[in-house]
């Protein structure tokens, strides 16, 4: 008859027990020193070797030649045991004798000797399948059970067994094997059964088990019957999978956002029989690959599933960001939850594939994320920023820009006739510039003008005082959300000096607000106006430096008057008699 690849080669000895040597070892030397407990609680995902070891342990504790704390497996012990004939050692499955009535059963012939071997062994499958009054029942005797009893416990569910009964036992922590480790065991098996499989075929099913062993020979099972050669193709072909290069390819068509291209390849491994859930799972696979290549590219290398390629990947990151990848992982683990409860898998896959290829129409969070960072790229690319649902529109060639002496076109609008000309050279981060219209020439007149007053900028450390003036005439010239601001002289104070108005801020928030394009074309248009020429205009946070009268200034005239005090104050005191 013939017996699963996973029952015939579970391993007999500590040693055999592959990628959980931080507990084989431990209990390794407990039975060479004798410092057993009475309780073990074995933990861990599944196929990963806790019925395994606790089988191994109860021969070891029994054997009547151990080895360096291993069953010899040949004495009559072991092979009792082994075999079923020795009903000291009782192996039960919690998730059947869940009541507290076979707790209660199982208690009271626990205080009985051991007929045949030195311990009576009771190994609980799956306890945390317990109802709540087992549990209770198990306390006592677990607690203080006699010389002869050793319980093993074993569960996938750490969380559901009582805090009660893991304060009892010594807890040991079973984890997943590494992919690794499960292909070496896959191909030592492989040889032994005279199965061809290959190393790509071994570690693509040791990628499946999930680290677990044995899933991973049930897998090799199931691929091996009728095989020339088991490779990477084989197993696919077996277990109905799309594949890395399907997958990359399909993730590729989504990061271009090729809608139709993602659905057809969908539709071609629907019909060669893929599972539509199985090809969403291996997307997400991939994009969770992706997003750890992007955000840890140092140490994510170690928790990446592998099965691609560097090329292929360094290929696909450079298409998709962090934000579209989350957005993906977002809706694949949804829609993988929502698959098993669904009406119709292919049609929810395809509405997946849809949401992934155009994130435009995903309205969830993630999706936003994702559109926001897209336009933060095409800006920062100098793209326009097209709806992401509708094809990108080609840009209209510009006219050239036209110079201070070009003459407007007939048809041009009265805005673009009355538009100063742009400066030659781009003014510094921070400022504007703005040149005052040249005024058109005036008729002669008999009468001479009188000569013009000296503007404040003359004054070569800067002028301040102009500036309650100035900022009051600036009413319905520039917004009227900024005025507040302009005429508070504890938040802005303004400095002309050299063709330059700088504008001095208290604090960063107003800065903020007088920064912008709009303003700041305002203030130089009216600063141009009132001083006459070229007009630059900055915004600085800070208090404004202490002005500095010119070297040109004349010295202030002396009044003969103030000598004339003076001399006379000498006589102040004294009297005349």
């Amino acid at each position: 008859m013939y017996q699963a690849l996973y029952r015939k080669w579970r391993p007999r000895t500590f040693d055999d027990v592959v990628g959980q040597e931080h507990i084989t070892d431990t209990l390794k030397r407990q039975v060479e020193t004798g410092r057993l407990s009475h309780a073990y609680l074995f933990t861990g995902t599944r196929g990963t070797g806790k019925t395994t070891c606790a089988k191994i342990l109860a021969r070891a504790v029994n054997c009547q030649n151990p080895q360096n704390g291993n069953p010899c497996n040949q004495c009559p012990a072991c092979l009792g045991i082994e075999n079923g004939s020795i009903l000291d050692v009782l192996e039960l499955d919690a998730a059947s004798n869940n009541g507290v009535d076979q707790v209660r059963a199982l208690r009271d012939e626990a205080v009985y000797t051991p007929a045949a071997v030195a311990k009576r062994v009771y190994i609980v499958d799956e306890v945390h399948m317990l109802s709540v009054a087992a549990f209770n029942a198990l306390l006592k005797i677990l607690e203080e059970p006699p010389p002869h009893l050793l319980f093993i416990l074993a569960t996938t569910e750490l969380h559901k067994v009582p805090a009660t009964i893991k304060s009892r036992c010594q807890q040991f922590a079973f984890k997943r094997i590494l992919p690794m480790q499960i292909t070496q065991r896959l191909e030592y098996v492989a040889e032994q059964e005279g199965i061809p499989l290959t190393k790509e075929g071994a570690a693509l099913l040791a990628r499946l088990a999930d680290g677990g062993m044995r899933d991973a020979l049930s897998l090799l099972d199931q691929c091996a019957g009728g095989k020339d050669s088991l490779d990477e193709q084989a197993v696919l072909d077996t277990l109905g999978l799309a594949g890395n290069v399907e997958t990359a390819a399909l993730m590729e068509r989504l990061a271009d956002r090729d809608t139709a291209g993602a659905l057809d390849t969908l539709a071609r491994l629907y019909a060669g029989g893929k599972d539509v859930g199985t090809t969403l799972g291996e997307l997400s696979v991939l994009a969770r690959d992706l997003l750890l290549r992007k955000t840890a590219p140092q140490g994510g290398a170690s928790l990446m599933a592998g099965g691609y390629d560097e090329a292929t990947l360094r290929r696909l990151g450079e298409k998709l960001s962090a934000q579209r990848l989350l957005q993906m992982l977002t809706q694949l683990q949804a829609t993988g939850a929502d698959l098993p409860r669904s009406a119709n898998r292919r049609t929810d896959a395809e509405l997946c594939l849809i949401r992934l290829s155009d994130e435009g129409l995903d309205e969830s969070f993630a999706g936003l994320s994702a559109r926001i960072a897209r336009l933060e790229e095409r800006i920062t690319q100098g793209i326009p920023a097209a709806p992401t649902s509708a094809p990108p529109v080609k840009p209209e060639p510009v006219a050239p820009a036209r110079t201070e002496k070009s003459a407007p076109p007939e048809d041009a609008p009265p805005w673009e006739e009355e538009r100063p000309p742009l400066p030659e050279e781009p003014p510094e981060e921070g400022e504007y510039v703005f040149d005052a219209p040249e005024p058109a020439p005036e008729p002669p007149k008999a009468e001479p003008k009188p000569a013009p007053v000296a503007a404040p900028a003359a004054r070569s450390g800067g002028d301040s005082a102009f500036w309650p003036s100035f900022a009051a005439g600036l009413k319905g010239k520039v917004p009227p959300t900024v005025m507040p601001y302009l005429n508070n002289s504890a938040k802005v104070t303004g400095v002309w000096k050299n063709g330059m108005l700088t504008l001095w801020v208290d604090s960063e928030f107003t800065r903020s607000m007088l920064n912008k394009p709009a303003v700041l074309e305002k203030l130089a248009r009216a600063a141009a106006d009132t001083f006459g020429g070229q007009a630059r205009v900055s915004v600085v946070t800070g208090t404004p430096p202490p002005a500095e009268p010119a070297a040109s200034d004349p010295a202030p005239e002396k009044d003969p008057l103030d000598d004339l005090l003076s001399f006379g104050g000498q006589f102040d005191n004294i009297t005349i008699q």
